[in-house]
């Protein structure tokens, strides 16, 4: 047997002179990695004490070093796809979108010859009108274009892309350039033909976004209707070798992989996952019940504020879904699925029930089943959540974009919009929460993610920074069943999994002023997060996971 590359590279390191987050001493100020470990946190003056030649010793000056961050749900190849491709968030009409179609055009880099481009939100143009397929096609010379919507549950194509993908016909296909449903999964499968190093350059693009931002792990989630199998596999492969690098020199946050696949029963669940060819946690993630607020396929109680009559999509039926959470059950694997509004939620639900009658309510929830998003729940909801224990994969910067009083939730919802990313209502009924991004929705930065929690448009529910920290680092760990149960913290003999953050303020931030004052005390010894209102984010100046750097800003020396 030979040795792996982190045990052939382990070393010993002292960091010290900053802050510690730490349960195991509040007031840390020094930790100890041994290899990819940590082997001990404690005060400046033990630190002096331990120092020696034989390891490397790092002033933090100050900085904050904390557990990485784990984003819940994420997809590789199209985070790298938007970070590199035409990038239409800023764009504030019709015109603006065709002028940037054109100008990139003649790019090389847009793949197999499309133009691919992410981002348009024409809740926020001047005139929403959308260009036509064949405006598009002029724009881009007769290229084909591919245009996700920011939400990706939609998009506009050129009038090439929609005959090469054979779009006419299809559900979602219209007279316009907008394609939602069945239409807009066979064009993004058509403008997604790419060769595996191909898909490769994206995702270590999106790795690399992530490391640079505190990242150590990421829930990719794959589907069908998103991506290939090779996505997955390319995905997946990241973690090769042991530890989870393929190539030692270049390490990357590990990959937490789940593939969106409906299973008919127990038999045909185990010939989805043996036929991958690579391991996945469960078939959960965009197993799509419903689709978006923005696009107007989540699936609602009620009619959409600004289309009356539309009530959106359900793709699954209760008697389907609750097959594939019975077959999963019995396998003891996760199943779940996206589900953004009401109806479509009270769909899932139902199938739970469905699923408990068939195969045993402790089945159903020992397997430790997770939804995504559950934007639109109200309080029997939660309440059904919590007694099957699932764990709900949530995206708070979704309301910081999206929840204000006058943007795309009102404009869809009205006030139900209140009703939305019921993040206290959940943790105060006991219902698992772990948050992420959804990249390319909303981009890699976890703070602003944090303080989205901290900041909530509907005061009602928001929660601590706390709360919100340990939504986005260790919750994220325990939604994917990890194997270490001590992932996500940083104490002796857990995993040496951190970032080391420069910050302007440390304290303790709480929701409500009347509420969990103590804990602002110095004397109960809680451990203090950056200030997340000084209208800056903290800075990573370091990734390291399982004692392997994966970013440094430079900023850090021994």
């Amino acid at each position: 047997m030979t040795d792996s590359p982190a045990a052939a590279a382990r070393k010993v390191t002292l960091y010290r002179n900053g802050s510690v987050y730490t349960a195991a001493d509040p007031s840390a100020t020094a930790m100890l990695v041994d290899g990819d470990t940590v082997a001990w946190v404690g005060s400046e003056q033990a630190a002096t004490s331990i120092a020696d030649s034989s390891m490397e010793v790092i002033d933090l000056q100050g900085a904050l070093l904390a557990p990485g961050f784990v984003d819940s749900h994420v997809h590789l190849t199209e985070a790298g796809i938007a970070l590199d491709s035409l990038q239409l968030a800023g764009v504030r009409s019709a015109a603006e979108l065709l002028d940037a179609v054109s100008a990139s055009s003649a790019s090389a880099s847009s793949a197999g010859g499309t133009v691919l481009g992410h981002g348009w939100d024409e809740t926020t143009w001047t005139n929403p009108a959308l260009p036509s397929r064949e405006e598009i096609e002029r724009a881009a010379g007769g290229r084909k274009v591919y245009l996700a919507r920011v939400d990706a549950h939609s998009a506009l194509v050129s009038s090439s892309l929609a005959a090469s993908a054979g779009l006419e016909g299809l559900d979602g296909f219209a007279a316009d350039s907008q394609v939602k449903r069945g239409a807009h999964t066979a064009a993004r499968q058509v403008a997604r033909q790419l060769p595996a190093d191909t898909l490769r350059g994206y995702q270590r693009r999106a790795l690399a976004e992530a490391a640079a931002n505190g990242y150590v792990a990421l829930a990719e989630m794959a589907a069908p209707h998103i991506g290939t199998v090779e996505d997955l596999r390319v995905a997946a492969g990241w973690n090769r070798a042991s530890g989870a690098v393929v190539d030692a020199a270049h390490p990357v946050p590990e990959i937490l992989p789940y593939w969106g696949e409906l299973a008919t029963s127990e038999d045909h669940a185990r010939s989805i996952l043996d036929g991958l060819g690579v391991p996945v946690l469960g078939l959960a993630g965009d197993l799509n019940i419903d689709g978006s607020i923005g696009s107007r396929t989540a699936s609602l109680r009620a009619d959409y504020a600004d289309a009356p009559g539309e009530r959106g999509s359900q793709y699954l039926s209760v008697a389907e879904a609750a097959a594939h959470l019975a077959a999963c059950s019995l396998l003891g694997v996760q199943a779940g699925f996206h589900v953004i509004g009401d109806a479509g939620l009270d769909a899932a639900l139902d199938a739970l029930d469905l699923a408990a009658a068939e195969v045993g309510e402790q089945r159903v929830r020992a397997a430790g089943h997770r939804f995504e998003h559950v934007e639109l729940a109200d309080p029997a909801a939660i309440t059904r959540l919590a007694r099957y224990s699932v764990t709900v994969s949530a995206q708070p910067v979704f309301d910081a974009l999206w929840g204000g009083g006058d943007s795309l939730y009102q404009q869809r919802l009205g006030d139900r919009r209140l009703g939305m990313n019921a993040f206290a209502s959940l943790y105060a009924a006991g219902v698992p929460i772990c948050f992420g991004s959804d990249t390319p929705v909303t981009p890699l930065r976890p703070w602003s993610s944090v303080r989205a929690c901290l900041e909530h448009t509907n005061p009602a529910e928001r929660i601590s920074a706390r709360a919100a920290f340990l939504g986005h680092t260790r919750a994220g760990w325990r939604a994917a069943r990890y194997r270490n149960p001590m992932a996500g913290q940083l104490v002796p003999g857990a995993p040496a999994s951190f970032a080391v953050w420069e910050v302007e303020e440390l304290m303790v931030q709480v929701a409500d002023g009347r509420v969990q004052s103590w804990s602002t005390d110095p004397r109960a010894r809680t451990p203090l997060l950056p200030a997340l209102d000084t209208g800056t984010d903290p800075v990573c100046l370091q990734t390291v996971r399982d004692g392997q750097e994966l970013y440094a800003s430079g900023a850090l020396g021994a």
